[in-house]
C-alpha cells in the first residue's frame, strides 16, 4: 500500500465525479475528459489504493464496499485541499474577492459599491449554474453568492435580502393565460418539467409539492438546461413555476400568472460560515442596502 501522501488529488477528484454520477460517460462529460482516459485514471487510483472502488454493470456504475468507505473520505480530502489553497491565496492576495450569482439575479449595484469603496481590491463577479451554488462556495470558486432558497445551508452563513412571489409560466394560448391569478387546484393536472438528478428539496419547492392530500405534481418532460424549459412551455408540453423577477426576459409567446396561497421565493446572500474576509463583510453590508428586489438599479 502506498503512503497517503502519494495519492493524486486529480485521481481522487475523478473518482468522486464517477461516484456522484454513477456513470463513467456522464462523469467524463462533466470533467471534460475522454471516457477511456477516465477509466484508466480510475484503475490507477484503484492500484494505488490496493482495492477495487467501482463496479460497472448494464445499468451503470456502483460503488464497491471499499468505494463506499473511501467516498466520504475522498470528498473530505478534496474539501481540505480546496480550503488550504483558498486560505493560502487569500493570505498572499488579501485584496481579492469573487462574488457569485445564479440565473436571473443582479449583483451589479453592490459589486460597484464594493469597487468604489475598495479601489485597490480585485473584485470579480461570476455566474454560477442554478444547480451548483453550494459546490461553488464549498469549493472556494466564489467567496459570496447571491442565490435563491431552498439550499442546503449547513456550514454556511445566510442573509435574506428580499422575497419575490412565485408565478406560473404558461404559453400565450394556454387555457389559464390571461387569468389574474391561479390556485393549486387550477394547476393540479398540469405537468411540470423535471431536471435530472435535481436536489429533492429544491425540486419540491419549485414543483409546489406535496400538494393538498399529498398528491405529487404531474411529471412533464425531463430537461437539461433552463433554456429548454421555455421551449417546452411554449409548445404546450408543460407549465412551470418561477420567481417573479426571473421572468422579465421571457419569450413573447409566454406569460406569467400569480399563484395564490404559496410562500414566496427568497433571495439570499450565502457565505461560508468560517469566512473572515473584510471584503466579504463589506459586500454583505452593501448587498443588504442595495440588493432589495428586482427593481434594483446601480
Amino acid at each position: 500500500m502506498p503512503d497517503s501522501a502519494d495519492l493524486d488529488l486529480r485521481l481522487v477528484r475523478y473518482f468522486v465525479a464517477v461516484a456522484e454520477h454513477r456513470h463513467f460517460g456522464r462523469a467524463a462529460a462533466a470533467l471534460r475528459v475522454a471516457q477511456p482516459s477516465l477509466s484508466r485514471q480510475i484503475r490507477r487510483l484503484e492500484q494505488q489504493m490496493g482495492a477495487r472502488l467501482l463496479d460497472r454493470d448494464p445499468r451503470g456504475t456502483r460503488l464497491t464496499e471499499a468505494g463506499e468507505v473511501f467516498l466520504p473520505r475522498a470528498e473530505a480530502l478534496l474539501r481540505s485541499a480546496a480550503e488550504a489553497t483558498a486560505h493560502t491565496r487569500a493570505a498572499a492576495q488579501p485584496g481579492r474577492v469573487t462574488i457569485g450569482y445564479t440565473p436571473g439575479l443582479i449583483v451589479t449595484p453592490a459589486v460597484r459599491q464594493l469597487r468604489r469603496r475598495h479601489p485597490d481590491a480585485d473584485v470579480r463577479a461570476v455566474h454560477v449554474a442554478w444547480n451548483e451554488p453550494r459546490e461553488a462556495l464549498s469549493g472556494h470558486r466564489v467567496d459570496a453568492l447571491v442565490t435563491r432558497l431552498p439550499l442546503a445551508t449547513d456550514g454556511m452563513h445566510v442573509t435574506v435580502l428580499y422575497a419575490e412571489p412565485r408565478v406560473l409560466v404558461v404559453s400565450l394560448d394556454h387555457r389559464l393565460a390571461g387569468r389574474e391569478s391561479v390556485t393549486l387546484d387550477d394547476i393540479a393536472d398540469e405537468p411540470l418539467p423535471r431536471f435530472p438528478d435535481s436536489d429533492p428539496v429544491r425540486s419540491a419547492f419549485w414543483r409546489l409539492e406535496p400538494r393538498p392530500g399529498g398528491r405529487p405534481a404531474p411529471d412533464g418532460p425531463v430537461i437539461e438546461a433552463l433554456e429548454d424549459k421555455f421551449e417546452i412551455i411554449a409548445s404546450g408540453q408543460a407549465v412551470a413555476i418561477a420567481a417573479g423577477s426571473h421572468t422579465g426576459g421571457l419569450r413573447r409567446d409566454l406569460t406569467t400568472i400569480p399563484i395564490e396561497g404559496v410562500e414566496p421565493s427568497r433571495v439570499v446572500l450565502v457565505t461560508r460560515a468560517d469566512e473572515r474576509s473584510r471584503l466579504v463583510a463589506a459586500f454583505r453590508e452593501y448587498a443588504q442596502t442595495l440588493l432589495t428586489g428586482p427593481a434594483v438599479r446601480g
